[in-house]
């Protein structure tokens, strides 16, 4: 990785970018060139083929009729499945997990194929959870706490081949105590805020993954003060 360019894919970001999910690019970006790497955001528009030859993948959220919209361009145009297959990287939020999934269903009821990166499946639930989520993570992170911002209406199960991102301290995540889904280096959360601003471990374990190897420590005060600040302010709605 010391040597190249580090090519971090940002897909559909016209139709898959709400609450700032396209920030999460700008974020490993800079968390590389840091650390003296560096490093290039690739935009891959709506109509545009999806290169198989990028290091990194990342999926934002995005409203109903824009997620179907997305899953059928990847669907016609194989190169992120094609990535993974290679050992590539791939980090979803909200309406980015549920296309990694196997299939999701929206509000009119209509079944939708999603990539089968995930196994997962989601359905509408009965409420729409609008919330701080905060969860434990799973061993992949030091079981360190998840924080992000939630909004949406999914239910989502996972399968037999996928592994929970943490389980649930505060909101609702996926709606059965879990948050999340993880199937060997591709990562869907219902995490928004940034999820890798306000989650700096998580955004360096997509990086590790990315290197091959763990990469060395990068300290940053101001957001280490932001993060115990949300955790606190949220730990507090919790108990009050």
């Amino acid at each position: 990785m010391a040597e190249s360019i580090v090519h971090i894919g940002l897909l559909l970001p016209e139709v898959l970018g709400t609450y700032g999910d396209s920030g999460n690019a700008q974020v490993l970006c800079k968390r590389l060139q840091w650390r003296g790497f560096d490093a290039e955001v690739v935009p891959v528009g709506l109509g545009v083929p999806v290169p198989s030859t990028l290091d990194l993948y990342l999926l934002g959220g995005g409203e109903d009729g824009a997620q179907v919209l997305a899953a059928a361009h990847l669907r016609k145009h194989p190169g992120l499945r094609r990535a993974v297959a290679q050992g590539a990287v791939v980090f979803g939020v909200c309406a980015g997990l549920q296309v990694l999934g196997t299939r999701f269903r929206g509000l009119d009821g209509v079944d939708h194929d999603g990539l089968g990166l995930l196994d997962v499946t989601t359905e509408p639930g009965e409420r729409r959870s609008v919330a701080e989520l905060v969860a434990t993570s799973s061993a992949l992170l030091g079981n360190s706490p998840l924080t992000g911002f939630e909004n949406h209406l999914g239910v989502s199960k996972l399968g037999a081949d996928s592994a929970p991102l943490g389980q649930v301290v505060r909101g609702t995540g996926n709606g059965d105590g879990t948050e999340g889904a993880v199937t060997g280096r591709v990562i869907g959360t219902y995490l928004h805020g940034p999820a890798l601003a306000r989650n700096p471990a998580l955004a360096d374990l997509l990086l590790a993954w990315t290197a091959g190897h763990p990469l060395p420590a990068l300290p940053v005060p101001e957001v280490d003060r932001l993060r115990g600040e949300r955790l606190t302010t949220s730990r507090r709605r919790r108990t009050s």
